[in-house]
């Protein structure tokens, strides 16, 4: 198993010069994995990025940041459009950053929630299940798997349970599209986090392994030996990647509710968390 982190714990958007710093900062704390979020489509060169990664003996996945204008089930066919050359470009860069996994919420901007009648629900997902098979095909040319998240309620209001998302994954039926689970996220919607990821399976892919209050895993209240015991269940043996943020970058701060520190330091949080999950899982 593999165990890495999000660069947004530290900073955003990601630049190669940052990335000169955080790839060896990671590898000296005990992570072989880091993950490259893609907010925007230049900031940092992939082929470039690459070699800082491959000089630090490190695993690589990507994040999608999706935003008002890149949204695959938006009313307008622009914005959808949009959202789909964003996706196609973010499968160039993982692919172009030596990684396979490119993660996040590949359907709509992050925070727009809206309601929705059982048949406008059926045809955004309908409308979803077509955009992401032409994605997929895309993707496996490349080399590359999506990783479709569910997220909380407060930050979409059209997939936030693992069952809502097997039932898209299931429809789109294509190798190169499987699920990431999110323990943050999870947190607040499922039931029982233990079922969420044996109701995934052998779909997931990547699981993001973060507290219930984006501290360090270890130090809240998620429910960590289920979701241990889950992961060895449905044999799952993918990347386990810390996601928090700083509250220091106002644009992330803002998206994600970031109001307060909840660790001494950033890399205390990466550092504390790190240790805890590897005892947990190693």
């Amino acid at each position: 198993m593999r165990f890495g982190v999000n660069t947004w714990v530290w900073a955003s958007p990601l630049t190669l010069d940052e990335l000169r710093v955080l790839a060896p900062k990671v590898r000296a704390m005990g992570f072989d994995w880091i993950e490259l979020p893609i907010e925007g489509l230049n900031d940092f060169d992939p082929q470039a990025a690459a070699a800082i990664i491959r000089g630090n003996g490190l695993g690589v996945s990507t994040c999608a940041a999706m935003g008002p204008d890149r949204d695959l089930v938006h009313p307008e066919a622009s914005i959808r459009e949009n959202g789909a050359a964003y996706i196609r470009a973010c499968i160039d860069i993982t692919a172009g950053v030596g990684a396979t996994n490119l993660v996040g919420p590949i359907y709509s901007a992050v925070g727009r929630v809206w309601q929705q009648t059982p048949e406008e629900r059926a045809r955004d997902i309908d409308t979803l299940v077509a955009g992401l098979k032409a994605l997929s095909a895309y993707a496996a040319d490349k080399g590359v798997v999506m990783g479709v998240e569910p997220l909380n309620r407060f930050e979409t209001s059209f997939l936030n349970t693992a069952a809502q998302m097997v039932e898209v994954i299931d429809r789109v039926d294509h190798p190169a599209c499987r699920i990431m689970l999110d323990t943050f996220h999870m947190n607040i919607e499922e039931k029982s986090l233990s079922a969420a990821i044996r109701a995934a399976g052998s779909r997931m892919v990547h699981l993001h392994a973060c507290e219930n209050d984006r501290g360090a895993p270890g130090s809240g209240n998620v429910t960590w030996n289920d979701v241990a015991q889950a992961v060895r269940d449905v044999g799952f043996d993918g990347p386990v990647v810390i996601e928090s943020f700083t509250n220091k970058v106002k644009t992330i701060a803002r998206a994600a509710a970031i109001w307060r520190v909840f660790e001494p330091s950033q890399d205390a949080l990466a550092q504390n968390g790190l240790l805890f999950l590897k005892r947990l899982l190693a």
